[in-house]
């Protein structure tokens, strides 16, 4: 539920383009990953998870003003935290070099980032 509150605050529309531009850089890091597999874009797969994690801290602290100052609903939040520690998770298993969960873990982020996208947007 966001009350009239969240939608009047301008909480909201943080949270819509924080939303986006997260989803695009999980969206971005899928396709630096596909690069990985004709032996370039290493560099720019690793330097892409820098933009995910702090998008994604960035999302989490809208997410929390949405909800507290905003009157919105609580739950973008957690899964705003969700996404944060997975994508730390995610990057940790990516750099030791464990694909098998590195990539449906990746799958489960960009699924979790449309969601809130989609939601913030039907609101």
């Amino acid at each position: 539920m966001v009350t009239e509150v969240a939608k009047g605050s301008g909480y909201m529309t943080a949270f819509k383009v924080v939303a986006i531009l997260n989803t695009a850089s999980v969206l971005a890091q899928a396709v630096t990953a596909g690069q990985l597999m004709s032996g370039a874009g290493a560099a720019l797969h690793g330097q892409g998870s820098l933009a995910v994690h702090v998008l994604g801290l960035v999302q989490l602290i809208v997410a929390v003003l949405l909800w507290r100052p905003g009157r919105g609903a609580g739950w973008p939040a957690l899964v705003s935290l969700a996404i944060l520690l997975l994508g730390f998770v995610q990057s940790m298993l990516g750099g030791s070099g464990a694909v098998t969960t590195h990539v449906p873990l990746a799958v489960g982020l960009f699924g979790l980032s449309v969601w809130l996208v989609v939601w913030s947007w039907r609101r």
